[in-house]
């Protein structure tokens, strides 16, 4: 039997490398005699620059000094692809978890001061370097600032009532008087893309403060709508920012998606991407089961998260598609069959203590199903 493992990461818990090599062993526990190919996963969030650097031959990490969303400085990187012929410049790949993720707020989250400074000084160095074309993850974000603090590392002049620059996080949103983008490091020759895993506008009922704002720290309805205020304010401001707004995906990573809009990047689910580099659909074909998963399947997963992109891709070709995430909580009736960590270990804070046994147990659940 042959076997493609495709998920992405258990964010907080497991990588998706560290997930498809859990997930293997438990099956290969059961089935010694299979083949299994990994294939690690990413829609856009957190190992984003995991599954780029694996899947593309030559890629290079750049690193960066930035200044992470609780103001303490980060060492990461960015990744340099090659140069292609339509693309001598070759293509960077910025991921905003790496610089201004919810995984770096080292002293509790901070919903109305954490920013996306470093998201955008990443950006600025690679467009610095010379990169033909930019792609941009911007899932996992710890923010909620519209992109306020990104826009101002690339050089925008964000300005209070009073001419003074506006702080970086929500709170600066809400306090911007006037946007200048003469300074603005331009976009590359062939484009900036913003990598999404949501297709959220920035505001309302499914807009970045409501869905989103809880998980960066907003544990009231008088800080979601406070978010949310300070983030229309901003959209009143921006030109075009009412349009802007309610682009679907505008409000993935607390609202980055729409500051990057504004600055003439285009959005794109992130999922196909990472699957066109992986060159997925050639891997999973002539394959007899796939099995995907992430840390949470819920409702959300079905706008343009990497399994709903995985089974597609494995429907196309006619191969079933199991899934194995962290926690189930929407139906799974598109794949043939799933394990969740949290039922098996007895508890989410059980399997949250020891990701990698319980995936392995899911992968030694599902051997035994076939």
């Amino acid at each position: 039997m042959r076997l493609v493992i495709a998920p992405d990461s258990f964010k907080g818990s497991l990588t998706a490398r560290e997930a498809a090599e859990a997930i293997r062993d438990g099956w290969l526990a059961v089935r010694p005699s299979d083949q299994v190919v990994l294939a690690p996963m990413a829609d856009g969030g957190e190992g984003s620059l995991d599954a780029f650097e694996a899947a593309v031959p030559g890629a290079r990490r750049e690193p960066v000094m930035a200044v992470g969303p609780d103001d303490q400085p980060v060492l990461t990187y960015w990744l340099r692809l090659p140069p292609t012929p339509g693309l001598p410049g070759g293509t960077g790949v910025v991921e905003l978890a790496a610089t201004s993720g919810l995984t770096l707020m080292r002293s509790g989250l901070r919903p109305f001061e954490a920013h996306t400074f470093g998201l955008g000084q990443a950006i600025a160095a690679a467009l610095t370097l010379g990169v033909s074309r930019l792609l941009i993850a911007v899932g996992g974000s710890a923010s909620s600032d519209g992109g306020v603090g990104a826009l101002t590392a690339m050089g925008a002049r964000l300005t209070d009532a009073s001419g003074a620059p506006v702080s970086y996080g929500n709170l600066g949103a809400g306090r911007v008087a006037r946007v200048s983008f003469d300074g603005v490091v331009a976009p590359p020759p062939a484009g900036a893309v913003v990598l999404t895993d949501v297709d959220n506008p920035l505001l309302g009922p499914r807009g970045a403060a409501v869905v989103f704002g809880p998980q960066k720290g907003a544990s009231s309805d008088a800080a979601m709508r406070a978010l949310e205020g300070n983030l229309a304010h901003l959209a009143a401001v921006v030109d075009g920012g009412a349009a802007l707004a309610e682009t679907p995906g505008a409000g993935a990573a607390g609202g980055v998606a729409f500051g990057l809009l504004a600055w003439g990047a285009t959005l794109s689910p992130g999922a196909p991407a990472v699957a066109e580099a992986l060159g997925l659909a050639g891997i999973v074909t002539g394959a007899d089961l796939v099995i995907t998963g992430e840390g949470r399947f819920d409702g959300q997963s079905e706008a343009g998260k990497a399994p709903t992109q995985v089974a597609s891709i494995a429907r196309a070709a006619g191969v079933p598609t199991a899934l194995v995430a962290g926690a189930i909580q929407a139906s799974v009736a598109r794949f043939s069959a799933a394990a969740s960590l949290s039922e098996l270990a007895g508890s989410t804070a059980a399997a949250l203590a020891e990701p990698a046994r319980w995936a392995r147990e899911a992968g030694a659940t599902l051997a035994r199903s076939v």
